[in-house]
């Protein structure tokens, strides 16, 4: 609690100085008060590795379990009212009574994503399979998770598939693109009113010689060739090492066809932990993208925030919490570049002075004003503290460790 033992005092000095870089703080507020991000269900129950699963205490085993758990990351941050749900893994028989439930907990259900990797017929793909009929059982996969969209009042459909090969010859490369394409059409035929298709990437895992979308492109390619309704996902740990992933970023927003996020964070491969705390100046550099995409009045955006993550050796709860928290943070900052300022610079092409004013945003103390904008929210201004105080994660453990 000590950072943000003198945050009032703190956040009016830091106003003025804002106010002296040019910087509308009443708009910043306002932005993060807005801002939205969607937590898995998959993150709050037990998970691991290849070589083992790490159970922990009380962690979720329904879907109820798992939405009750969101709820208290919503409850202590202020901006998680939506919960990202997996199918079969989150499968019940009555989805109206599980919307309702969300409900009663002042939560929605989000993003619908079908499970396409884990039935022993998709050894060797999905929709990419050589057998027609592995290929048609994937795509009434995805038809009933359309289906569950109509109940849940869902209007996104997230598709992520293992789909590749391990060995050179093993199949048709081309071949599975045009299996790809004719299975995404049938799908993306389907789509009604608001839906629309968002579709992952994934440079390997589980297939390390060729993944059937490995990179932003071949999902950009795939996308434009079904319609408008279907944009990329971005994956931040889906890359090689060292990816300028902001420019894909401001590629995919130039092209009307940015999606949405799973935000998480890797140091070697897809390591999927917790968002921001690896690269937090990548997360900032994502977002002062996406803020200038916000403001070009010319690009058309409506980017989905969800968090994507495995929390095998953090507490689920608190490790989700701390995620929200430095997605706040990260868009903080970003918010606080002085926009006009670096426009002029980047027109002089002065380098340096383009660096001291991105650096400037990024190296802002802004827990000050996210606890002043987390009062306004009607939350405490240091959520970890406030959920550890709760007692919710010792209820949960003698709740659900006795059954």
């Amino acid at each position: 609690m000590a950072i943000f033992s003198k945050w009032p005092q703190e956040c009016k000095l830091l106003e003025r100085k804002l106010a002296e870089r040019n910087i509308n703080v009443a708009k910043v507020r306002a932005a993060l008060k807005a801002q939205r991000i969607e937590v898995p269900s998959w993150g709050f129950s037990n998970s691991g590795t290849r070589f083992e699963v790490f159970k922990q205490p009380g962690a979720a085993r329904t879907a109820r379990e798992k939405l009750a758990d969101a709820q208290q990351v919503h409850k202590f941050t202020g901006v998680t009212p939506s919960v990202a749900i997996h199918i079969p893994w989150d499968k019940v028989d009555d989805y109206k009574k599980l919307k309702a439930y969300a409900k009663d907990l002042g939560l929605e259900i989000g993003a619908i994503n079908p499970n396409l990797f884990q039935e022993p017929e998709y050894q060797f793909g999905s929709m990419c399979h050589p057998s027609a009929a592995v290929r048609r059982k994937a795509v009434a996969h995805m038809l009933e998770c359309v289906e569950i969209m109509r109940i849940t009042g869902s209007t996104i459909l997230s598709l992520w598939f293992a789909d590749g090969t391990n060995y050179p010859g093993q199949d048709s490369i081309r071949d599975r693109k045009h299996r790809a394409e004719e299975c995404l059409a049938d799908v993306y035929s389907k789509l009604t009113g608001r839906m629309r298709m968002l579709l992952e990437y994934k440079l390997f895992e589980p297939a390390f010689y060729h993944t059937d979308i490995a990179d932003w492109g071949m999902s950009l390619t795939l996308c434009k060739r079904l319609g408008e309704r279907a944009e990329v996902l971005v994956d931040t740990g889906h890359h090689p090492l060292g990816t300028n992933i902001e420019h894909i970023v401001a590629f995919l927003i130039d092209e009307g066809r940015l999606g949405g996020f799973h935000f998480n964070d890797k140091k070697y491969a897809d390591d999927d932990l917790m968002t921001g705390s690896i690269d937090p100046y990548q997360l900032f550099r994502i977002f002062h993208e996406i803020i200038g995409g916000e403001l070009d009045r010319k690009v058309k955006m409506n980017v989905a925030y969800m968090i994507d993550q495995s929390l095998n050796v953090e507490h689920k709860i608190e490790g989700m919490i701390q995620s929200v928290v430095n997605v706040q943070k990260a868009y903080a900052q970003a918010l606080l570049v002085d926009r006009k300022a670096l426009a002029k610079a980047q027109q002089a092409c002065n380098v340096v002075e383009t660096q001291r004013i991105f650096r400037e945003a990024f190296e802002t103390d802004v827990d000050p004003l996210l606890a002043s904008v987390r009062e306004e929210l009607g939350v405490g201004p240091d959520p970890i503290a406030a959920f550890r105080a709760s007692g919710y994660a010792q209820k949960i453990v003698r709740e659900r460790m006795s059954l």
